[in-house]
């Protein structure tokens, strides 16, 4: 039997001429080397607005990877349910040019309005829209309401087909973990997170798995749930590969104002390697970075004992990660690009993982580095409004084994920043 994830890392590879050549990669976002019919998915959205989650995953399947009518995933969108509709919404025009039929409520659209589920696949987007956030500062997306639905049909029903959650499961960790315990205890297949640990990279790092990290610091901006996530989804990814990984998180500290500083003098965070994370960012000005009121860092324990640095400037506009690996005497870092054209291609390696997943009926890379981050996450944003308390985390004794699953190629890019 052919490993999954030998043939993701062939139809990775067998694209790559065609992104040095500087097209879109057609050939590398091919439909899956073992089925090429399309399966049938269903979507559960918070808002469908042009450029949010919902259009830049299930317009490539409507429209193309570059949503412009050429080659799309293996995917057939089946049905929609959509929980809000603000005045930018285009999910009804959308629906009626492709012929997808919109339904009223989850079930409807999981059964496509039939008494039995004849989809492949759930798609659950519980990004953008108007919804309350709480005193954490988290945005209180109905994610955990979305799964519940959709998994109440299939115990109705009868049937389980494999579920993405967009971004981290929750956003509070105790919705987090029930949605986890849920998709465990049904068997369901189950996907989460970041579209940014398969987007492109830059400069090209190699982190072997099973290799030995010394040291690690990830930079992220913007808000600290929306973008933090995205950040701590960028560090794992790597950091997840040293030996022995990945068995969870012992506890978890908030720092902000002069203590983000002082964890970088006094050798906390190896000041070497914050340099090599912050040098591949783009800056928003050419001040020194400690002038950065609003900076804050997410320092975490894992329990072999590893030391995670996240840190959260507004000084920048991208994320990085820089590692110190054994034996090699500088660090070595990259940036997570968030490549906006053509249409946001990094969420199309998002969505080649979905499909892969709901081809194979197998999750492309484990939901447990979501479920960690997610919590994380919760913890540091808990640990803040508590005044920066170090919270230990037994409750983030996260075990699982990584995958080698491959991120998008770096394409050369020409004077035409879509590398066109």
């Amino acid at each position: 039997m052919k490993n999954t994830n030998d043939l993701t890392r062939r139809d990775w590879l067998a694209g790559a001429a065609a992104v040095a050549c500087g097209g879109f990669p057609h050939g590398l976002l091919a439909a899956p080397a073992t089925q090429t019919k399309p399966k049938s998915v269903a979507a559960v959205l918070t808002i469908y607005n042009i450029k949010s989650h919902s259009d830049v995953l299930l317009g490539k399947i409507l429209e193309g990877w570059q949503q412009d009518g050429g080659p799309g995933p293996a995917l057939k969108l089946a049905s929609l349910y959509v929980d809000q509709f603000p005045d930018s919404d285009v999910s009804r025009k959308m629906a009626a040019k492709y012929n997808v039929p919109m339904f009223d409520s989850i079930e409807k659209a999981v059964t496509v309005g039939r008494s039995n589920i004849p989809v492949d696949g759930v798609i659950s987007i519980g990004e953008h829209g108007d919804y309350p956030v709480n005193n954490k500062g988290q945005k209180l997306y109905p994610r955990r309401r979305f799964f519940k639905e959709i998994t109440d049909t299939f115990a109705k029903y009868d049937r389980v087909v494999p579920v993405f959650s967009d971004k981290h499961l929750g956003p509070e960790w105790l919705d987090a973990k029930w949605m986890y315990d849920r998709a465990q205890k049904m068997k369901i297949p189950f996907m989460a997170g970041s579209s940014l640990p398969v987007s492109f990279r830059k400069p090209k790092i190699t982190v072997p798995m099973g290799c030995e990290i010394e040291a690690a610091v990830g930079i992220g901006y913007d808000g600290l749930d929306i973008y933090g996530f995205h950040a701590l989804e960028s560090l794992q990814c790597l950091v997840e590969r040293r030996r022995g990984a990945e068995s969870g998180v012992k506890w978890v500290q908030y720092l902000e104002g002069a203590a983000v500083w002082k964890a970088v003098d006094d050798g906390t965070v190896p000041k070497s390697v914050f340099d090599a994370a912050l040098a591949v960012v783009p800056k928003l000005s050419s001040a020194d970075v400690r002038a950065d009121r609003d900076a804050a860092l997410f320092l975490f324990k894992y329990n072999d004992g590893f030391l995670g640095a996240q840190f959260m400037l507004q000084s920048v506009n991208r994320t990085s990660v820089a590692l110190k690996l054994k034996g090699q005497q500088k660090p070595i870092a990259t940036q997570f690009e968030e490549r906006p054209v053509p249409y946001h291609p990094h969420f199309a390696y998002l969505l080649k993982g979905i499909e892969r997943m709901i081809h194979t009926g197998r999750p492309s890379y484990p939901v447990e580095r979501t479920l960690l981050t997610s919590g994380i996450l919760d913890r540091a944003l808990t640990s803040k409004i508590q005044g920066g308390k170090k919270l230990m985390t037994p409750e983030l004794s996260i075990s699982y084994q990584p995958v080698d699953y491959p991120h998008a190629p770096l394409p050369k890019l020409s004077s035409d920043p879509a590398g066109r």
